[in-house]
């Protein structure tokens, strides 16, 4: 990498930014699904930004039980403090972590990169709650009895009042709010249930757009015959529209394109190879409250392969206004008009097999968002 390394440098001469580092992630046989979604992860500065604050606030915490958040705090703070602005890292200790965690990732098998993100993220969030719970815990354990009893065993709520959820910052960057209203056709009486998520899965069509497949996701579906909805206010099951709605849009929005459907003829998962077109600047509308929120690509992460079960991954990251192409430990740049070049194939049998698999969208204007 060494040359690649220099080749990147040359190419990007004094423009190179100001403390950025660019490294490419050494391959331990076929972990090349968890290194595109980490540089990804990385190249997402707000959530960079927080972890590596949180590892240098619980400096402690490493000398104490290692997790995945300390393995990852340790990866993103290993190459951040690099002396060298390119060059290759081995993510040893965060992969080994990875699979003693989860014996979905301990074969060598191609796993999903969309299920190590989810799985990462949610791995995330309940070890800062579990810390965040001990950490409450031992701060009434060492609080002044007096203050114990003004407090009393409901910390302060009222009686029968739930205790509102943790909200991390893993949270405050990914988590979006939907809300799944149901109108019955009868009554007209429409139930609302939220529902939080950390990213949009999202099915796709041929030769279609990111924006038409938020249109489908939204779409009003009826619900009748068999799928009759039991409406509380008329006290038995009804016809019904349903739909589901941006409530609360993310900081950052992941998008997944469902490309491995399962064929039930072949008996099998296929994958779709269908042309979706990503646009570098999406508006977001029909959302709950804002009308529009317009958001910035930063990341892709691509499937390179002609089948679900077999294939490569690598990633496309936006860092100050560059495009760069990560492929495990290869790190180079690539022009902004390349990206569309991984939006898929009009044609179902084409030689291009890389097609955008998740996407990485950053709201414009939020910075001062939390």
């Amino acid at each position: 990498m060494g040359a690649a390394g220099s080749k990147l440098e040359k190419a990007l001469g004094d423009q190179f930014p100001e403390g950025e580092r660019y490294f490419g992630l050494e391959n331990f046989g076929n972990t090349c699904y968890c290194n595109s979604v980490l540089q990804a992860l990385y190249f997402c500065v707000p959530f960079r930004e927080q972890l590596l604050e949180y590892y240098a606030n619980n400096k402690s915490l490493a000398d104490g039980e290692e997790n995945l958040l300390t393995c990852l705090a340790d990866l993103f703070s290993q190459i951040s403090s690099q002396k060298k602005k390119t060059g290759v890292i081995a993510p040893k200790r965060f992969v080994q972590r990875l699979k003693k965690q989860n014996e979905l990732f301990r074969s060598y098998m191609h796993q999903d990169a969309h299920e190590f993100l989810n799985f990462l993220l949610n791995e995330l969030v309940d070890i800062l709650v579990k810390e965040a719970k001990s950490a409450a815990k031992h701060d009434q354990e060492t609080s002044p009895p007096s203050e114990k009893a003004a407090n009393g065993p409901n910390n302060g709520l009222p009686n029968g009042a739930k205790k509102e959820p943790l909200v991390t910052w893993v949270h405050k960057n990914f988590q979006g709010i939907l809300t799944n209203e149901t109108r019955c056709l009868r009554c007209e009486t429409v139930t609302a249930r939220d529902e939080i998520f950390f990213d949009l899965s999202l099915d796709i069509e041929q030769n279609s757009s990111i924006t038409s497949c938020l249109k489908n996701f939204s779409s009003t579906e009826t619900l009748n015959a068999e799928d009759k909805f039991f409406c509380d206010k008329c006290c038995s099951l009804q016809e019904a529209q349903k739909r589901m709605k941006i409530k609360k849009p993310p900081h950052v929005l992941v998008i997944h394109l469902k490309r491995f459907k399962y064929i039930e003829q072949l008996g099998r998962y296929k994958k779709l190879s269908y042309r979706v077109v990503f646009p570098l600047e999406l508006k977001l509308s029909d959302t709950v409250e804002d009308a529009d929120i317009e958001y910035s690509l930063f990341a892709v992460v691509v499937h390179v392969g002609s089948g679900p079960n077999h294939g490569h991954y690598v990633s496309l990251v936006k860092s100050h206004n560059h495009w760069l192409f990560f492929d495990d430990e290869n790190v180079e740049m690539i022009d902004e008009s390349a990206v569309q070049t991984f939006f898929g194939s009009s044609q179902e049998y084409s030689s291009n097999t890389d097609h955008g698999y998740i996407l990485f969208y950053e709201s414009i204007g939020s910075g001062d968002r939390n």
